[in-house]
């Protein structure tokens, strides 16, 4: 059976000039995600983890290598063409949240939504409270960030990144801000989305999170160490 593949790359490079020195952040990164699997991309500072993400994300290009993403071939596409990809096929997660203030919930869930070129007919504030609904925040659509947990806001941070149903749910350090009960309960929405068919990829440096995937990729001097499937501890995200 043919396996169905929301990304792939090959022989991915990321070389940096710094003055005379070259700094080789990827070296020959081989890739392939399946749809619907929960993956942690781990590795200490320096290891390459953050110049993937920004790969995969298409916030920077490879220097060399190739990268499809849902068939399409992305390295080489424009700037513009990148930002459609972005905006249409990955959702963002980040540490910090990065919520408009003095924009209520709903509001910074459109954001997304209002960006779209695709010219998909979407009802855009029937769609971003579907996506709050989704993430169990219902009842706090017109609230703003200052009116919001550091749960809550990353919730709405996830429901953001959902609104344009993504094909790779691209979480950076995720519960990086957050305390330990609000990171298990953020851990078990990715988790519940999991469950539902979304494809997501945690860049972690925390072994606890890892764990709660069911494939953890180890990055080492821009190469890839071990890719290793587990099962996932689904006890860890005990609320």
């Amino acid at each position: 059976m043919e396996r169905d593949l929301v990304m792939r790359t090959q022989g991915l490079t990321k070389v940096y000039t710094m003055g005379n020195t070259e700094v080789h952040a990827l070296q020959g990164v081989d890739l392939t995600v399946e749809r619907g699997e929960m993956i942690a991309i781990v590795g200490a500072s320096g290891s390459g983890k953050s110049t993937l993400m920004n790969i995969i994300g298409c916030l920077d290009y490879p220097t060399s290598g190739t990268y499809y993403i849902d068939g399409v071939h992305v390295e080489n596409l424009s700037r513009n063409q990148l930002a459609d990809i972005r905006n249409s096929k990955i959702g963002f997660v980040f540490q910090g949240f990065n919520l408009l203030a003095r924009t209520t919930a709903r509001e910074n869930v459109e954001l997304p939504l209002l960006y779209d070129r695709s010219r998909r007919k979407i009802e855009v504030r029937k769609t971003a409270e579907e996506a709050l609904e989704r993430v169990g925040l219902g009842d706090r659509m017109n609230h703003e960030p200052n009116e919001l947990s550091g749960g809550q806001q990353q919730r709405v941070a996830i429901a953001r990144a959902l609104v344009t149903n993504p094909s790779i749910l691209l979480a950076d350090e995720p519960t990086g801000n957050l305390d330990s009960k609000t990171s298990v309960e953020v851990l078990a929405l990715f988790q519940e989305l999991h469950d539902q068919g979304m494809t997501v990829l945690l860049i972690t440096h925390e072994s606890d999170v890892a764990d709660c995937t069911e494939r953890i990729i180890e990055l080492r001097d821009g190469k890839i160490i071990e890719d290793k499937c587990i099962e996932a501890a689904k006890a860890h995200l005990t609320i």
